[in-house]
This record gives structure tokens, C-alpha cells and sequence, in this order.
């Protein structure tokens, strides 16, 4: 998705030149760089705004998606309370109680459950104030039990004691869990989990303020510049290295850290823009077009928007981060669920590729995942130890001779795939999505990303144990470019089309067209 980032339009709005929904589903810590030299040209490489542990944007998302959490936590302790309490209002149990004693508080209760999300209290932005957020906390239940006590006298029935009990209970329950929730997000924005990353493309008079007011602001990191024209540009722009050309940005190992790409450029050069942010495209990173802004007040407006970063709004049904809170939180239900009840099945498989030929049982290969994250999957191995390929260089024929009997056998039911069930546990995998390919696969002797321009949109989501191309047909080996070309276009459409209704048809569908399909080769 491209957006031109412009402070002249609504104190600094971003304005889309070309939609595409996006699934940003974006808290673990990860070490992406060694200590390198402590001497100054290597420090001056890394530019001020390197941190010593990064994250990448699958690990920020995740953060970012936390106050979904935080609210269904809240929920559950909410009507655990409210509960407890309309069963005190009668010694008989729940089972007894009359409706017109239930109603007040239940309305009390929904009353908040509906209200708290549209509040903006499980953002917890930079301005965040604990006193402040407890404070409107408390507002909102006492305006609860209002309702309660309004309800109670319209149905003329009295529940003073268990309303004094359940006001109470709740202000004192959530007030503790908002104080834990306000530690953990400080605590991931001292870390870096909350902070936006960006590259800079253009070493111009543009990127320098950028970077200079970044500087001052210490809200976002500048992690790099590039340019196009690097016979005209400096080593570096206001301390930040320029590390290549625009077209470097494309393979360079930044990239799955990187959350949003700007162009610098000046905007009235319409056909050096226009040629930038066409070649940009082909990633799956957000990019944008810093418009020249007009003194210090626009300046920190563009930053506003490019820096903002509280937690995901929980308020939009259908927004991308609602989307992938969903999905995660679907993936860990139904992938415990299936890792528990498919765990004979894993060492049945097991003990015969034990028995079945010397070596490993797991198969381990790296392959992209999220925005070009590299992931390691977990397979059952089905080829003979000395002929694994980890690469994909050689992708696999009918009666290959580097499959062994039970290998066969697991390739041909998809057996093979469900070691992945922990990759999704993790967070690397979705159960349905792209499937994951071997970084440096290749069609032919070419390595398939070269062959769609396209290719990357299939990173914009986290790969799937399953998806709409796998049972579209489009699976196994990946024979000529109509072939890659028609599996990026089903990729692309099932991004646009995701829904927590299509996941389910998916996996449902999965294993009857998988053990239909006799031709495919796997």
C-alpha cells in the first residue's frame, strides 16, 4: 500500500495513491545484529538510531495487539464480578434469582463492556496518564451503577447491597489490571516494541529535517537512507548512513524490521516519484511521500502520524489490527486444540521415520515469513538425510528418488506439515495464509521471486499451514512462471478477501480437496 504523507491536507493526513488492505498482523525480543566494532566508522554505520535489540514488525505488531488482550481480560474479570455479585443477591443461588434482580446489574455491566473500547483507555499513547486513565475508570463504573440504580427503581425492585459491592469490586479490579497493563506498555516502549521503524528514501534537504526533528523527538528510528543517486550523496544525512541505492532497499536485511518506507524526494519531481514508489511497491512495507512541510508546526504533524504509535484501537471491527488479533487468537485456539488431539498421530510419524531410514525426524528449513521476516519451519522429514534440500534449488518431481517410503507416504496425505502447528504456536505461521516458500526457491534456475512483480504482496500476511491456493490447486512445485504467477494472484486475493469465515471454510475444506487432489505433486 502506498500513501502520500501530506501536512498541508488536514494538519498532515495521509492520502492513499493506490488501496490495498493489509493484514498487519504486528512481543517477542529478538538480536538482529552482532556488537560489531566499537570503533567510530563502524558506530557511525550504525547511525544514532540503532537499537541493540530489535524487533521486527511481527514483533511490534504483536505488542501493538495487546490491548485486545487487555480487554478480553477485562471482560472476563468484569462479569466474574458482576456474577458473584447478583448470585449474593439471593442465598438460594443463581438458579432462584428473579430477572428484575439480574437486569441492573447485567446493564451495568454491558453498559460498560460496550463503552470502554470507544473511550480510547486500552490505547495507552505516548500522553498517557495513569492517574488520569484510573480516573475516567472510575467515572465509568460509577456511571454504571447510575444505570443499574435507575434500572432497579424502574423495575421496583432493590439492590443497594449488591450494587455498593459489585461498584466497588470493579473499581478496585480494574484499577489494578490497568496499573499492570500501563507497566507492561511502558515497558515494551522503553524496549523498542512500540516504536516505529523507517528507512528514508531520497538523501535530500527533506530527509535531513526529517531526521533532525526524529533527533529531538526520539519517538520513531531512522534506521537508514538510501538514494538512487549515490554519485550526489553524502555517507550520511544527519548522521544516518546511506547504505545503497533505492533498489538495495529491495533485498536488504532490514527490511522485515522495517514498518514504513518514506520517500523524501521533492514531490513536484512527478516522474522521479512516480518511478520511486512504482519500484517500492513490489514490497510489502507501507510507503509514503513526505511532502515539504511548512515550518515547525506541520513538521511535527507528519511526525505525529509517522511516530504514533499506542496500542490498536479496538473501536473498528474491521481494521487490519482487529483482523489479526482475531486471527491470532484463532490460531491459538484451534492450534493448541489440534496439537493436542493430533499428538498421536505426531509419534506414530515419528517412530516410522525413526524406523524408515537413518537420520532426523524433523526437517527444518528456512523460508520468508511476515514482511520478509525469516522464519525456520518445522517439517517431518520425508527425504533421505543426505539429500535434503534446504534451499529448494531442486524442487520435487513425481517418483523422486530423494523421498523415502514413508516420506512418500506423509507428502502424499500432507502428514509432512503438521510439525508447523508450533510455528503457528509461536506466532511465525497462521493456520491459513500464503504458504511459507524456501528463501531462494527456485523455478527452473531462476529464483521465483524474480519472476512476478508481485511476489512480495504474499508477505503481507504471515505465512499458513494451509490457504486459498493450496486448495485451489495451485500447490507442490512451481513449474514456470504462469505457475508462480497464478499462486501469488490466489495469495493476493485471499489477503484481500480474509475473513475468520473463509479461515474456517478453508481448514475445513482443506483435508478432503488435499486427499482428493491425485495429481499434485508433493
Amino acid at each position: 500500500m502506498t500513501h502520500t504523507f501530506n501536512p498541508d491536507l488536514k494538519g498532515g493526513t495521509i492520502r492513499p495513491l493506490r488501496s490495498s488492505s493489509r493484514a498487519k498482523v504486528r512481543s517477542e525480543s529478538k538480536d538482529a545484529a552482532q556488537a560489531g566494532s566499537v570503533a567510530d566508522s563502524a558506530s557511525a554505520r550504525r547511525g544514532p538510531f540503532r537499537p541493540g535489540v530489535w524487533l521486527n514488525s511481527r514483533q511490534r505488531s504483536s505488542a501493538r495487539l495487546a490491548g485486545h488482550a487487555f480487554h478480553l481480560v477485562d471482560l472476563a474479570v468484569l462479569w466474574t464480578i458482576t456474577l458473584y455479585w447478583i448470585s449474593m443477591s439471593s442465598g438460594a443461588g443463581l438458579s432462584s434469582i428473579l430477572l428484575s434482580t439480574v437486569l441492573p446489574l447485567a446493564a451495568a455491566a454491558l453498559f460498560m463492556q460496550s463503552v470502554m473500547p470507544s473511550l480510547g483507555i486500552y490505547q495507552f499513547d505516548r500522553n498517557h496518564r495513569l492517574l488520569r486513565h484510573l480516573v475516567v475508570l472510575g467515572i465509568l463504573v460509577c456511571l454504571s451503577a447510575f444505570l443499574a440504580k435507575a434500572t432497579s427503581l424502574v423495575l421496583n425492585t432493590s439492590i443497594t447491597l449488591p450494587l455498593t459491592g459489585w461498584a466497588v469490586t470493579t473499581i478496585a479490579s480494574l484499577c489494578a489490571l490497568h496499573c499492570i497493563w500501563s507497566l507492561l506498555v511502558g515497558r515494551w516502549r522503553r524496549s523498542g516494541a512500540l516504536t516505529p521503524n523507517i528507512v528514508v528514501v531520497g538523501a535530500t534537504r527533506h530527509a535531513e529535517q526529517l531526521i533532525l526533528l526524529a533527533l529531538q523527538r526520539r519517538d520513531l528510528n531512522v534506521l537508514g537512507v538510501f538514494d538512487d543517486r549515490l554519485a550526489r550523496s553524502p555517507e550520511a544525512v544527519a548522521g544516518v548512513p546511506v547504505l545503497g541505492r533505492a533498489q538495495d532497499l529491495l533485498k536488504h536485511r532490514m527490511i522485515p524490521y522495517v514498518d514504513r518506507i518514506v520517500v523524501a524526494i521533492d514531490p513536484n519531481a512527478h516522474t522521479r516519484v512516480r518511478e520511486m514508489t512504482a519500484q517500492l511497491q513490489v514490497l510489502p512495507t507501507e510507503v509514503s511521500l513526505l511532502v515539504d512541510p511548512q515550518g515547525d508546526r506541520e513538521s511535527d504533524a507528519a511526525l505525529d502520524k509517522l511516530a504514533r504509535a499506542p496500542l490498536a484501537p479496538l473501536v473498528a471491527p474491521r481494521s487490519p489490527d482487529h483482523r489479526a488479533f482475531s486471527k491470532r487468537l484463532q490460531d491459538v485456539l484451534i492450534g493448541s486444540l489440534a496439537l493436542v488431539l493430533l499428538s498421536p498421530i505426531f509419534c506414530l510419524a515419528a517412530l516410522a521415520i525413526r524406523l524408515d531410514s537413518p537420520g532426523p525426524i524433523f526437517f527444518r528449513q528456512r523460508r520468508h515469513g511476515f514482511n520478509h521476516e525469516e522464519i525456520v519451519v518445522w517439517k517431518f522429514r520425508s527425504m533421505h538425510h543426505a539429500a535434503a534440500d534446504h534451499t529448494a534449488s531442486r524442487q520435487v518431481r513425481a517418483d523422486d528418488d530423494r523421498v523415502t517410503r514413508v516420506g512418500r507416504f506423509l507428502r502424499s496425505t500432507s502428514l509432512d506439515e503438521l510439525p508447523q502447528l508450533l510455528n503457528v504456536l509461536k506466532g511465525e505461521m497462521s493456520l491459513v495464509g500464503p504458504r511459507p516458500h524456501a528463501i531462494g526457491m527456485k523455478t527452473g534456475q531462476i529464483e521465483s521471486a524474480a519472476l512476478v512483480a508481485d511476489y512480495a504482496h504474499r508477505h503481507r500476511m504471515k505465512p499458513g499451514m494451509t490457504g486459498w491456493a493450496a486448495i485451489k490447486g495451485s500447490r507442490g512445485p512451481l513449474d514456470d512462471a504462469g505457475a508462480v504467477r497464478r499462486r501469488v494472484q490466489l495469495d493476493v486475493d485471499y489477503i484481500e478477501r480474509q475473513s475468520f469465515w473463509l479461515d474456517l471454510w478453508i481448514m475445513f475444506v482443506t483435508v478432503p480437496v488435499l486427499l482428493g487432489d491425485r495429481t499434485a505433486v508433493r
